[in-house]
């Protein structure tokens, strides 16, 4: 049997291989796992806290979820439709000893997720995962009966205390900006507008009328061409795109240019840079940023560390180091001075907030690194491991990265939820980068 926990929580298509039954088990072996009760509670039992994207199915999965709590003699404390960072923030603010959030984040409406962090807000680490694995695969279950079966609660007004963190971060008012926000149809419909605009920018919303099924539908991070085109209607300054759960944020220009999660953290590392608050000059990003950044950071005096995939290992090496930024090119970007994982309408405003501070536009502000041409191919394969492991792919690979020597990289990575090789080149020349990327995807295949 594979895994069950991904990158980032457990994902599937909703009522097919995420179904009630799974969800309900999930969260019972991970109230098992990770219930306790808290000094700041008043009832004798643990406390989790509950939130879910708009898609339809979170209505199912967050009733199987709160059932598989309270069975197991946790409380549940449901704060709606908010953004997976929402939920994070709340866990640690009710004084949680869990969180789940029910989202699939960017991917299609029909699939979803069940995201779960530890007290204080945390990700789970591997060791965790698997515990919560095992207990699900074994069956155990303890569960209370009488008084200790969990009750359920409906918060009150929760978006307005995430809100209020939010405004709160920024040092000062960004007035005179114009931002256009793309929602997504998710969870940051209502929050992310409210935030910007709290803040003093002029806000125009698109793609913020979630009914369940439109969720990332031709729109949010994953589909730019509506918010280019918008910020370019309307003059404005910025352009922010969130995903379904609004855990990341990319951004257009005023001339409706992409700026994504590796210009974004280059502006930011500048800014804490600047402030002197850039622990050990120092950010934290994944193998898949662009090697443009690294050029960009060094040319600043900013040292770059590196991690797999994923935001959680992202977090786990900023807590490791002691640093203060990192994140992904699809841009997720954290800030642990401020937040416990990646969130995206945090990221938004502390770049509206360099852009007010600077005077400076987004295009200005980013324009301090230059994207090296990309080109990612995803490789079916039988077996990724294998693949991955073939002589025969190590010896085309050693072929290419000779050939591109210090001005290009070679990245080969399996993908941790489907049988594909992700096959990533860069160089100087995109020409070249389609040529490599084309000739070792062949071998990989043939693999």
């Amino acid at each position: 049997m594979g895994r069950m926990f991904g990158t980032d929580g457990v994902r599937g298509l909703a009522n097919a291989n995420l179904g009630p039954e799974l969800a309900l088990q999930l969260a019972g072996a991970a109230a098992q796992e990770l219930g306790r009760a808290t000094g700041a509670s008043s009832s004798p039992r643990p406390l989790a806290v509950i939130g879910r994207d708009p898609r339809a199915s979170g209505e199912m999965l967050e009733a199987a979820v709160t059932a598989g709590l309270t069975a197991s003699g946790v409380d549940v404390l449901s704060v709606g439709v908010l953004p997976t960072p929402a939920v994070a923030y709340l866990t640690a603010y009710y004084d949680a000893c869990m969180g789940v959030m029910i989202s699939a984040s960017h991917n299609p409406m029909p699939d979803n997720g069940i995201k779960i962090f530890a007290a204080g807000g945390r990700k789970l680490d591997d060791a965790t995962e698997c515990r919560i694995e095992a207990r699900v695969h074994a069956g155990e279950v303890r569960r209370p009966t009488g008084a200790g079966i969990g009750r359920v609660q409906v918060a009150v007004d929760p978006a307005s205390r995430y809100l209020a963190h939010l405004v709160g971060v920024l040092p000062g008012r960004i007035t005179g900006l114009t931002v256009v926000v793309d929602c997504a149809h998710g969870a940051a419909s209502a929050t992310a507008p409210a935030a910007y605009a709290a803040a003093g920018a002029r806000v125009i919303t698109i793609n913020a009328e979630p009914d369940g099924l439109n969720i990332n539908d031709g729109c949010g991070s994953t589909h730019l061409e509506q918010l280019q085109k918008a910020v370019v209607e309307h003059g404005a300054d910025i352009g922010i795109a969130h995903d379904g759960d609004a855990d990341r944020c990319l951004a257009v220009d005023a001339a409706g240019a992409v700026v994504d999660g590796d210009a974004i953290m280059a502006v930011l590392a500048l800014a804490l840079h600047d402030a002197g608050r850039l622990v050990d000059d120092t950010l934290v990003t994944t193998v898949m940023s662009n090697l443009g950044l690294r050029i960009a950071m060094r040319e600043q005096g900013i040292a770059m560390v590196t991690t797999a995939v994923g935001d959680r290992y992202v977090l786990e090496e900023l807590e490791r180091g002691g640093y203060s930024l990192g994140g992904e090119q699809s841009g997720h970007v954290v800030i642990p001075a401020h937040s416990s994982t990646g969130d995206g309408i945090l990221t938004a405003l502390l770049v509206l907030g360099r852009m007010a501070e600077t005077g400076r536009s987004l295009a200005e502000l980013a324009g301090v690194m230059t994207q090296l041409p990309q080109v990612l191919i995803n490789v079916p394969v039988a077996d990724r491991a294998a693949a991955v492991r073939s002589a025969r792919v190590a010896a085309a690979v050693h072929r290419v990265e000779q050939e591109l020597g210090d001005t290009g990289r070679v990245l080969l990575r399996p993908s941790g939820t489907e049988q594909l090789v992700r096959v990533m080149i860069e160089a100087e020349r995109v020409d070249v980068a389609e040529r490599l990327a084309r000739d070792l995807a062949a071998v990989v295949a043939a693999a």
